[in-house]
């Protein structure tokens, strides 16, 4: 069993760059293209711990903004089980994180992250 602990180097850029949208999306009141960046960073960080972790608080404060009580439900288990999960290799690939989908659902990776984890 291989345990995942630190994000690689070449991942990091992606994975802020994501967030940084997902910001600058939420101060232009972009909800929706600001979800789409907090799933791609969901998707780049998934096998990693603290990201992983870190993208199920986001989702849950998302959730909290727009005053989803799906979304915030379904994050607090995601939140507290994500990392766990990242730690000890068992992550349902290509996952977006989100309520909206089962959270051990794998999915299909867009092809450009796709390109960006197979880099590593």
């Amino acid at each position: 069993m291989k345990l995942n602990t630190i994000m690689p180097g070449k991942l990091i850029p992606f994975y802020k760059k994501e967030l940084e949208a997902v910001k600058e999306n939420l101060q232009r009141d972009n909800l929706q293209s600001a979800w789409y960046h907090l799933e791609r960073a969901h998707i780049i960080g998934q096998k990693y711990p603290y990201q992983h972790t870190f993208v199920h608080w986001k989702m849950l404060q998302f959730g909290i903004k727009i005053k989803s009580s799906k979304e915030v439900i379904g994050q607090i288990p995601r939140l507290l089980i994500g990392g766990v999960k990242s730690f000890v290799g068992h992550i349902p690939v290509g996952n977006t994180g989100g309520a909206n989908v089962p959270p051990l659902k794998s999915m299909e990776i867009p092809e450009d992250l796709k390109k960006i984890l197979n880099s590593n």
